[in-house]
């Protein structure tokens, strides 16, 4: 009976994990260039922009780190519940490098490229999805 019991247990925890989490992943990076200038430049507000454009595509935002270059480009990434996203900013060439990777299917890329493109402006934005 305990053996039964044990067995039931576990595949009802691998129904119900498998309902919550999908062992995939989706893998956005783009290349965003012909930026607006100012945009790039304020990394204040480019770091509260990148905030929202994680929480717009639905991941949950753990932590960040970031760190600012004189006189004003910045790398800064986010730990997300689902894995990372970052950026890299050259405002010298009006461009940036841009990452999101997430875990699972709940997260929608296209909402975060959509926050930051309505930021940033670019003229030119070439990206590529990995599907993981």
């Amino acid at each position: 009976m305990k053996r039964i019991l044990c067995i039931l247990t576990i595949l009802i925890a691998g129904y119900l994990q498998s309902e919550e989490y999908h062992f995939a992943g989706v893998h956005y990076m783009a290349s965003y260039r012909g930026c607006d200038h100012s945009a790039l430049a304020d990394i204040e507000r480019l770091q509260v922009v990148m905030k929202n454009a994680v929480t717009e595509c639905g991941a949950t935002l753990l932590n960040t780190s970031e760190y600012a270059f004189s006189p004003e480009a910045i790398t800064m990434v986010l730990l997300l519940s689902e894995s990372h996203a970052s950026i890299h900013t050259y405002p010298e060439f009006d461009a940036c490098y841009v990452d999101l990777f997430t875990c699972g299917n709940k997260c929608d890329y296209t909402k975060f490229e959509q926050v930051l493109k309505d930021y940033l402006k670019p003229d030119e934005l070439e990206t590529r999805i990995l599907k993981r």
